[in-house]
């Protein structure tokens, strides 16, 4: 007896779900399993854009789209170079962890797009624009002061204003032509925006956001009453002047901080982010429906693990991805996956003077590698990722040290450093803060692989390092790191392609590829 075709239909569908468990269904939290923090989410037309906190990487402010809220691709950034100054160059001993440029806003209007962040580095809130979000050109406006966690909105009557600060939250008009303030436009906007939490204050109300829905304003906020978690309040008013009145609009697994988005089909979600330990802080989306005038988050009041929303097609290569370091002829730019570890020195790397790989030369004398100059990095990943590289050392001079690292200030490095006319296989553990050489290892051919391997499920935050003579079989090197989220740097840990001079500047590493999966060889 033959099939129908619906039961044809049927069983294949069967099959795949007994081949793929995640096939048919919707988008599952966290929607990025990566730090992608203080997002900030327009929807133009049929198209999403989200811009995001990179701090002390450069270029920064990354801008994102997606068609449906769930899949994103690198698009573009907001600036190549916030500033050129000490602390963002990595000079005379300087740098700029965990500061450079925080909170985002992002606006379309009137044809432009609009992105603000604010730093403390400079002291300046920086507007840039564009009509092009995703090819630029971008133009520069900044001024005194640094407007903390602001929120950038265009009224209907033309005018601009910031919302901005913290537990007191303050409203100020821009001039016109967002050159900065008008004078005497400063007002406080609410006293006491954490007083819907309650008396037991931790880290006061900010993280603004503000949105304008039928005719009404609304006010997110972050806050983390102290012995609580991290809670999403939202605000009201008839006037963006106020009177507010203000609610807990979300208190589950400690997603907050973010704002409103509306599909075209006219469904609601807040989008928000959940500090999820050494992989960082990583985005959610929750529902949301309208009771009352008020926008009420979740599902009975708690995040979803699943979304009526597209499934998610993998990070890979939109938001981490592989790099062959093979170029067309006259392209010697990096994908957009790409940050460099403060700004880099654009004299000292190269994907051009060797074909196929990526070179970093030094150019000066470093102690230590978080003061290292162009270190290259990408965002982990979770729950689980894996980073390798093969190395060619043959240009190293003596005392330069050049690998693979895990970023963060409890970092992990596994490379090879010279001595003498010697080479060791080295791997170093930061776990407690300090750097502890966990093992050496004589080297004596000039290519070499190195792997690391990251845990995050869970928040269980270990990685292991791995070398390879033949990039083939793996051995393990050095003691196992245990990531930590540390507020110093303030960002989940990240791959690194590193080069360093302790001796003599001058000598140079090629890399042959970045490789980047989601699977490990094995969950311990």
């Amino acid at each position: 007896m033959k099939n129908s075709p619906l039961q044809l239909v049927f069983f294949t569908l069967v099959y795949l779900c007994i081949l793929f468990p995640s096939y048919g269904q919707g988008a599952q939290n966290p929607i990025i399993h990566a730090d992608v923090p203080d997002i900030a989410i327009i929807r133009v037309g049929d198209t999403y854009y989200m811009s995001s906190t990179t701090m002390h990487m450069s270029p920064g402010v990354p801008i994102m789209k997606s068609k449906d809220l769930v899949n994103w691709q690198m698009v573009s950034y907001a600036y190549d170079t916030l500033a050129d100054i000490d602390e963002l160059n990595l000079n005379n001993g300087k740098s700029t962890y965990g500061k450079g440029s925080w909170a985002s806003s992002i606006r379309f209007h009137n044809g432009t797009y609009y992105v603000t962040t604010f730093a403390q580095t400079t002291g300046k809130t920086h507007i840039y624009t564009t009509k092009d979000i995703e090819k630029g050109p971008w133009k520069a406006t900044s001024f005194s002061p640094s407007y903390h966690d602001h929120t950038l909105f265009f009224d209907d009557d033309g005018r601009i204003y910031l919302i901005w600060g913290a537990g007191k939250l303050q409203l100020v008009e821009l001039k016109s032509d967002l050159s900065g303030v008008k004078p005497g436009t400063e007002r406080v906007l609410i006293e006491n925006a954490t007083a819907p939490t309650g008396s037991n204050v931790g880290l006061p109300a900010e993280g603004s956001q503000l949105f304008k829905v039928n005719g009404k304003y609304y006010l997110f906020n972050i806050a983390w009453p102290r012995g609580g978690m991290r809670t999403v309040i939202i605000h009201r008013a008839d006037k963006i002047t106020g009177p507010y009145e203000g609610r807990v609009a979300l208190q589950d697994k400690g997603v907050a901080q973010g704002g409103l988005i509306d599909t075209p089909g006219g469904e609601w979600y807040a989008y928000l982010f959940r500090d999820y330990g050494a992989v960082g802080r990583i985005p959610y989306l929750v529902p949301v429906k309208w009771e009352d005038g008020w926008p009420v988050l979740g599902v009975n009041g708690k995040v979803p693990e699943t979304l009526n929303l597209p499934a998610s097609k993998g990070l890979m290569p939109n938001i981490v991805a592989s790099d062959d370091f093979t170029r067309k002829k006259g392209a010697a730019a990096l994908p957009l996956v790409w940050q460099w570890n403060h700004n880099p020195d654009n004299k000292l790397w190269s994907v051009t003077e060797r074909k196929g790989y990526l070179r970093l030369k030094t150019g000066r004398i470093d102690t230590t590698f978080l003061q290292a100059r162009n270190t290259l990095t990408q965002r982990t990943i979770g729950p689980v990722s894996s980073g390798s590289t093969a190395l060619d050392v043959s240009n190293l001079k003596d005392g330069d040290f050049a690998g693979l690292a895990l970023l963060q200030k409890n970092y992990g490095l596994v490379g090879v450093k010279v001595n003498g006319t010697s080479k060791n296989i080295v791997m170093i553990n930061a776990s407690t803060g300090k750097p502890i050489e966990a093992l050496s290892i004589p080297l004596t051919q000039k290519t070499v692989y190195f792997k690391a391997e990251c845990n995050f499920t869970d928040r269980k935050d270990v990685a292991n390092f791995f070398y390879s003579l033949d990039g083939k079989t793996w051995m393990p090197v050095g003691t196992q790191l245990k990531m930590a989220y540390t507020l110093p740097h303030f960002m989940g840990y990240r791959f690194g392609l590193f080069n360093y001079a302790t001796k003599t500047p001058g000598g140079y590493a090629d890399f042959d590829y970045f490789h980047i999966t989601d699977q490990i060889s094995s969950i311990k």
